[in-house]
């Protein structure tokens, strides 16, 4: 068994609350919404590729089918970012099995090769529908045992890959994993994550939106990349060891990169990525896409619920006795 299984698996022993709760964004990131657009959109919007994958986690223990439901997956209406008349559409597709997430090329920043590795199980394609403006559309019933068993990331791993393949305008939606077709009811023991987001910020300065990375035992640095966040702010990450770093944060559709050493008693952990937008700004509209790597270039996984909890500055780590 993984490391980071060993851990989730305490965490569910000790805290049996632990990933009880499934909406993507979760409450703790304080993001909006995730955003897709078309693929006619100028990456000047916010999005690198017009492509988003997200994945799922069930623990090996759940017997019972679940679902994965998707919020105002249609373009037009409430949400979304809309360029001229709504002219874009955007595909939902679901894998499981074998290479759902062991295949590389689906743990890449980029729609390139095999990334949609592993069985498609469901897939349906999304344009101005106002049956589904600002309601929720279900995906399942799926068992548990479709998805691919990796002990890795905790269990059944399936994928979702949300592709804007016409038009210009931004789809903003969310993702809930339910025990249910109708409701949202979480699955017990379940989680989220992915290897790279983009999503929508709120327009308040206010407001402070959150990711979490895990950190491994084997990391030793890491490499952040983001992209088009407008010099809205600052970028920063906490962890338990450090009150809080910088990271170079870019401008207007362009990347900008920093690394940063980890030190020992982040490792096992999760980090806080925050987003803190310039004082009294108020500035709609913001889209930014987020990943890390490790020093061997791997990518990291964002949990939507933290590894471990959401991380608090601990003083007790940086304080060294007198000689």
């Amino acid at each position: 068994m993984s490391t980071l299984n060993k851990f989730i698996v305490g965490l569910l022993l000790v805290f049996p609350f632990f990933g009880f709760t499934q909406p993507v964004p979760a409450a703790e990131e304080n993001i909006p919404f995730l955003v897709t657009f078309g693929k006619n959109a100028s990456t000047d919007f916010g999005d690198d590729d017009f492509t988003q994958v997200f994945f799922f986690v069930i623990p090996k223990t759940q017997i019972k089918p679940i679902y994965i439901r998707v919020f105002d997956p249609d373009i037009g209406g409430t949400n979304d970012e809309m360029n001229g008349g709504a002219d874009t559409k955007t595909i939902f597709s679901v894998y499981g099995g074998y290479g759902c997430i062991t295949d590389k090329d689906a743990r890449s920043t980029s729609p390139t090769g095999n990334y949609k590795s592993g069985n498609l199980l469901k897939v349906k394609t999304f344009g101005e529908d106002s049956k589904y403006d600002n309601d929720w559309y279900t995906f399942g019933p799926f068992n548990p045992s479709e998805g691919e068993l990796e002990p890795k990331y905790g269990g059944y791993v399936f994928k979702v890959i949300a592709q804007g393949i016409s038009g210009n305008d931004g789809n903003l939606y969310r993702y809930y994993m339910s025990s249910t077709p109708d409701a949202n009811r979480p699955v017990e023991g379940g989680n989220a994550f992915t290897f790279e987001y983009c999503f929508r910020l709120h327009a308040s300065s206010s407001q402070v939106s959150h990711i979490y990375p895990y950190i491994d035992e084997a990391v030793i640095s890491l490499k952040q990349s983001n992209f088009d966040w407008d010099d809205d702010g600052k970028i920063k990450i906490v962890s338990v060891a450090k009150k809080g770093t910088y990271a170079y944060a870019s401008g207007d559709n362009k990347w900008a990169s920093s690394s940063h050493k980890i030190d020992d008693a982040e490792k096992g952990k999760s980090l806080d990525i925050q987003f803190h937008k310039k004082d009294g700004t108020n500035s709609p509209n913001n889209n930014v896409v987020f990943y890390i790597t490790n020093q061997y270039g791997e990518m990291l996984p964002f949990y939507t619920i933290p590894i471990g909890g959401v991380p608090v500055y601990n003083v007790k780590f940086n304080v060294k006795p007198k000689k």
